[in-house]
């Protein structure tokens, strides 16, 4: 592993007062995937605390965040490292805050990997022989890429099935049907958890994933998805073959966020923008439960979902707050969801002007750029099914988005106040109504730039204005 030289002289500067550093956790998890290991967390036994304390203080500034949990952050150049002796955890209570903690430098290497969550995160590392210490099997189960808990105390937390949850989907893992089994045992926990620990959770779900739908696979093998009424009634809900062979609504849902998480633009996006693309996804089918029946269509039965976009709007809200999100998300997420057919509306191969310029605003702060990704994972969500013709329509309407300038943002009134005053006009509450109209103009195509909209105001306020 390559470990950075300031830690690298923090765990000499340990081994020479006696102590027995090891790399612990996720850094240790990722360099095994072939991924950049980073976050580097030490647990070092062998010696008490305040001789981990005077082994780090001279290499840096110190933060001892509890005694009583024998954890030490160092700050060294710009980066803070973990350092913590290795515990025992009881539990006490509810909550996250019901356990009792016990340093004890005196633990096995297996005895300290024991409290961990899953065997994937139990491997330890020797920075100074490279060797593995992996009394779990953990590297084992990362080959076979599953998720198995390290010990019965696992029950213990109820956040950790939110974490298989996540875990699954950002390496790619099925959970080991034990584990699976422990998740169902402790379903009735789920209201001990804080909104706060639920959404980090998620968060990683949506911003770090490389298969999602391992996580709702997760939520529903472990019976925890009833805890997302939104998310939960999609499974089972049923589609019309001819238009979605590969199943139900959580079936296809589940295909829709894989093709979105495969997608170059949400690979290469920062992490707001596939937060906001991953949930839109998510919930865009949200309305199909209540709007899906079996009925008659130009002259067939079929399975039908009238107007489940609109009816999706307002369940994306309800889940996003379930969850805990951040309310600046709740918007845009709405707003792709509601639009999320476009492409399919009326099957047309050409959008006007005007209405590429008010679903700008509609989607307000969500862009047309947002929604053709929202539109694409959807198209592509309904194997073995081509997209193709679903993807024409979504790259018609994205190129004349671009040429109007509004793809990644909506437009923005021309005339304003100060063109009124220039023209003779006091301020005051006539103002509104006259730039209200004026925007509407310019929405339609009466103009397009400062120019060309004094000449409209102008022949609009003619006859309006007193004779100068």
């Amino acid at each position: 592993m390559q470990i950075p030289d300031p830690l690298r002289a923090a765990l000499d500067a340990i081994r020479q007062t006696g102590g027995r550093p090891r790399l612990v956790g996720g850094c240790v998890r990722d360099w095994l995937l072939g991924l950049t290991a980073k976050d580097f967390d030490v647990e070092v036994g062998a010696i008490a605390f305040d001789e981990l304390h005077r082994a780090l203080a001279p290499l840096g500034s110190t933060d001892v965040v509890g005694r009583s949990f024998g954890v030490i952050k160092l700050r060294l150049g710009d980066t803070e490292y973990d350092f913590s002796l290795p515990r025992r955890e009881s539990k006490t209570g509810a909550g996250h805050r019901g356990f009792r903690v016990h340093p004890d430098p005196t633990l096995s290497d297996a005895e300290a990997a024991a409290r961990r969550d899953f065997t994937i995160n139990s491997i330890a590392y020797d920075p100074f022989d490279g060797a593995l210490i992996d009394p779990h099997h953990g590297e084992r189960d990362l080959r076979a890429r599953v998720l198995r808990h390290t010990s019965e105390s696992f029950v213990e937390d109820p956040l950790r099935v939110l974490r298989a949850m996540q875990f699954a989907a950002r390496f790619d893992l099925s959970l080991a049907p034990e584990t699976a089994e422990l998740c169902r045992s402790i379903t009735d926990t789920f209201g001990e958890l804080a909104v706060e620990r639920v959404w980090g959770e998620w968060d990683k779900w949506a911003v770090s994933s490389i298969r999602p739908s391992r996580g709702l696979t997760v939520l529903a093998e472990t019976g925890w998805l009833r805890h997302f009424p939104e998310v939960a009634p999609m499974r089972g809900t049923p589609q019309e073959p001819e238009w979605h062979p590969e199943g139900d609504v959580f079936a296809h849902t589940q295909h829709c966020l894989d093709a979105l998480c495969a997608s170059a633009a949400w690979r290469d996006a920062a992490p707001a923008r596939r937060r906001l693309l991953s949930f839109a996804v998510l919930a865009h089918d949200f309305g199909k439960p209540l709007t899906t029946s079996y009925a008659e269509r130009h002259g067939v039965l079929r399975w039908l979902s009238p107007g489940h976009e609109a009816a999706g709007g307002p369940l994306a809200e309800t889940f996003l707050q379930r969850i805990g999100s951040p309310h600046d998300l709740i918007e845009p997420v709405r707003a792709l969801v509601v639009h999320h057919l476009l492409h399919h509306q009326g099957h047309r191969s050409v959008y006007t002007d005007t209405q590429i310029r008010r679903l700008a605003r509609r989607l307000i702060p969500a862009t047309i750029d947002d929604l053709c990704e929202v539109m694409t994972a959807d198209a592509c969500g309904r194997p073995p099914l081509s997209p193709r013709d679903s993807l024409v329509l979504i790259a018609v309407l994205r190129n004349r988005a671009h040429e109007l300038a509004v793809a990644d943002q909506a437009p923005r009134p021309i005339l304003l106040g100060r063109h009124l005053q220039a023209q003779g006009l006091a301020p005051g509450p006539n103002f509104k109504p006259i730039l209200d109209t004026a925007f509407e103009a310019q929405l339609e195509g009466a103009f397009a730039d400062e120019a060309n909209a004094l000449v409209w105001l102008r022949e609009h306020l003619r006859g309006y204005l007193p004779p100068r």
